[in-house]
């Protein structure tokens, strides 16, 4: 696991659930800072809605020369809050990661995170952001 993203399971999988929800909400709130920055070029760059998810959902990936990989995302104004901290979580998490760090996180860890009721209620989409990710980070890096 990323020492990041281990970081903030062992902050959330602690906590009671009342402060676990209002952490996640602060998350949520913080995932604009993890948007693409006009500064820098992403080798993958991939927006779009799928039937998991309320509404669109860019990922975007930037490899540093060591081979670090950098997320930013980018969410439509319907997507859930759930989602949205998730996404925040996993750029804070997983930035400065491999890609081979990023390809075999397992999906285990998000129950830690966000609780088991959480994850019962929201199955189909508690997974997608990972998914998303593992997904753009196997992508071939784009020459130009």
């Amino acid at each position: 696991m990323p020492p990041a993203l281990q970081e903030l399971i062992d902050f959330f999988e602690h906590l009671p659930e009342p402060e676990r929800r209002d952490n996640l909400i602060s998350m949520a709130d913080t995932v604009d800072s993890h948007a693409p920055q006009e500064n820098l070029t992403y080798e993958v760059a991939e927006v779009r809605k799928d039937p998991e998810c309320s509404d669109t959902v860019g990922i975007f990936i930037h490899r540093d020369i060591g081979g670090r990989v950098r997320f930013a995302v980018t969410l439509g104004p319907k997507v859930q809050t759930l989602t949205r901290a998730l996404a925040a979580i996993l750029c804070r998490g997983l930035n400065g990661s491999t890609v081979e760090e990023v390809l075999t996180v397992p999906p285990d860890f998000i129950p830690r995170i966000v609780g088991a009721n959480l994850v019962r209620l929201r199955s189909q989409t508690v997974y997608y952001v990972l998914n998303r990710m593992k997904e753009a980070a196997g992508k071939p890096i784009r020459t130009s």
